[in-house]
């Protein structure tokens, strides 16, 4: 699939990014693609291709580019290293719900601008971390998001006043959230109040349970299951096709 590596401007400096499109003519619908707390890598470019060949324009954004030039994690050995460990918990902590509503809107800009990408809303689609910020920024960014969909997330649901559960109301997106089984990040109770929220707010959702454990969609990532990311490549080709293209 075609790539562009480019940067986007946003208000605190330059997000490094590639762009990946299908073969052939466009203009295609946008769509951003949050990686999981391993930050923008390879498997992730590769990932944006195989959703580039349903037929979309997907950009893939450096989240954590406030860090500079950032050594990137291996994700077989990062949650067992200590010193790893809290360099990416330190990262991550970094990307608050402001930081990401801002380069959301940048990001969205920048698709908008594109030849290669139609239309002024697009689609969100995340893992780990990246699905929280799916459905935050459908919350936080509601004119710009059309379909927003979030694998294995965590912290969808929690106790902060900047839980994206809370955030039920302004969403304007249609939603999908793919669960997974024995996840303390995301658990059935927490499901449920999600649930009840996008209900009481008119919010056209699907929550799901994929019976594969917390990483299952992420090919480097160790519980990576191949038949439960191959159910979600399913669940993003039906959804996107039915409330973005």
């Amino acid at each position: 699939m075609p790539t562009i590596t480019d940067a986007v401007a946003t208000p605190d400096g330059s997000c490094p990014v590639s762009l990946h499109t299908p073969d052939g003519e466009g203009p295609w619908p946008g769509v951003v693609m949050y990686p999981d707390a391993g930050g923008a890598r390879e498997t992730f470019r590769t990932m944006a291709d195989r959703l580039a060949g349903l037929g979309y324009a997907v950009l893939v954004p450096d989240v954590y580019y406030r860090d500079g030039d950032w050594a990137p994690f291996s994700m077989a050995t990062v949650f067992g290293d200590p010193k790893e460990r809290q360099r990416l918990f330190a990262m991550i902590s970094k990307v608050t719900p402001e930081f990401m509503a801002a380069d959301a809107e940048a990001l969205f800009d920048y698709l908008a601008a594109r030849p290669e990408v139609r239309g002024e809303s697009f689609g969100t689609t995340g893992y780990c971390m990246g699905g929280r910020t799916s459905l935050v920024v459908a919350g936080r960014v509601p004119q710009r998001v059309a379909a927003a969909m979030s694998f294995h997330g965590g912290g969808l649901v929690t106790e902060d006043a900047d839980s994206p559960h809370l955030l039920a109301e302004q969403i304007r997106a249609a939603v999908y959230v793919g669960g997974a089984q024995e996840d303390r990040a995301f658990t059935k109770t927490d499901a449920e109040t999600l649930d009840k929220a996008l209900s009481d707010a008119g919010v056209h959702h699907t929550i799901e349970w994929y019976t594969a454990h917390h990483g299952f969609a992420v090919p480097d990532n160790a519980p990576f299951d191949d038949a439960a990311a191959e159910r979600h490549w399913d669940a993003m080709r039906t959804f996107f096709a039915a409330h973005l293209s």
